[in-house]
């Protein structure tokens, strides 16, 4: 009888937790027809059926629930092995990163590279997307990691923070006011371009002007390269997380408003499940926590 391998353990387990074939073969940076064929000879090994099958998902069997605690811990074990060994090129697979717009704008290149170089045989999967869509992909595993801010729906064990990123106020150079100090009704005659709905900043916003006569006009976005540009082009004012406006400011296609109000802070924390995660991904979110940090200090 062939002996069991490592290989083998990894399509099943990510199967099982993924509940899709697609989806373990992304995980693991492979194909689906390679994920079927080692799951098949698992199963021919074993003598067992391990994953009920149907036409919208998968799931363990009775047996297989029972296999896949074993198989974790010894993936588990093999990871805490290479670990040990301190040779990071005996890790392979991917790394499926989820970040927001921020800091795709700020210090993800950072990330990237310093990643790429700790560990050369893990490959990078990146999604930018809402913080609230990366929590989500977060709980369904469709992601390894995130990098995001808060508030979170749902709290995440010992995240690593990364920072706490200060709104501004910009405009276009254009705009009348951006110079001297500037009213809340005169600011609220303006066309406000904001984050997208239920984010903090936008909630704040709304809030804030709520008790002004007449309607405010806050313009949401799902995306902030959008409003970024919008506010250049004079077609509104912003309130935008200061790391995504510095380079603007410093350039002078945007000025900063004097406005003695700003929302909240946004507070930013790598994410991940603890228990199962492999050695890469617990040393990514280190790696983030040390390029948000080089980031804010410059």
């Amino acid at each position: 009888m062939s002996q069991i391998t490592l290989k083998q353990l990894e399509a099943f387990v990510q199967v099982a937790k993924l509940e899709s074939f697609r989806k373990a073969a992304r995980a693991l940076n492979t194909t689906q027809p390679n994920i079927s064929s080692r799951i098949a000879k698992l199963e021919e090994q074993i003598g067992q059926v391990l994953l009920k099958r149907n036409s919208s998902s998968v799931s363990p069997t009775h047996y297989g629930k029972q296999l896949l605690e074993k198989a974790q811990k010894v993936l588990l074990a093999v990871d805490d092995l290479m670990e040990t060994s301190g040779t990071n090129t005996l890790f392979e697979g991917a790394l499926r990163v989820g970040v927001t717009e921020i800091i795709a704008h700020s210090w993800l290149g950072q990330f990237l590279n310093t990643f790429s170089e700790a560990f050369p045989n893990v490959t990078l999967e990146l999604r930018v997307d809402l913080s609230e869509n990366l929590t989500a992909a977060l709980a369904d595993n469709e992601i390894d990691l995130a990098l995001q801010n808060g508030p979170f729906k749902m709290q995440s064990e010992n995240p690593i923070p990364l920072g706490s990123y200060a709104m501004t106020w910009v405009a276009s150079p254009n705009f009348k006011a951006a110079r001297t100090p500037i009213r809340k009704q005169d600011l609220a005659k303006q066309t406000i371009l904001t984050h997208s709905r239920d984010t903090l900043p936008f909630l704040q916003l709304e809030e804030h002007f709520k008790a002004m006569s007449g309607s405010v006009h806050l313009v949401p976005s799902n995306s902030v390269t959008a409003c970024l540009e919008m506010t250049q082009q004079g077609i509104g004012v912003a309130c935008l997380p200061t790391a995504i406006v510095k380079s603007e400011l410093d350039q002078g296609t945007l000025v900063q408003l004097n406005y003695e109000w700003a929302p909240d802070n946004l507070n930013f924390e790598a994410r991940y499940n603890h228990e199962f995660a492999a050695h890469y991904v617990k040393e990514a979110a280190n790696i983030a926590a040390k390029a948000s940090k080089e980031y804010r200090s410059q």
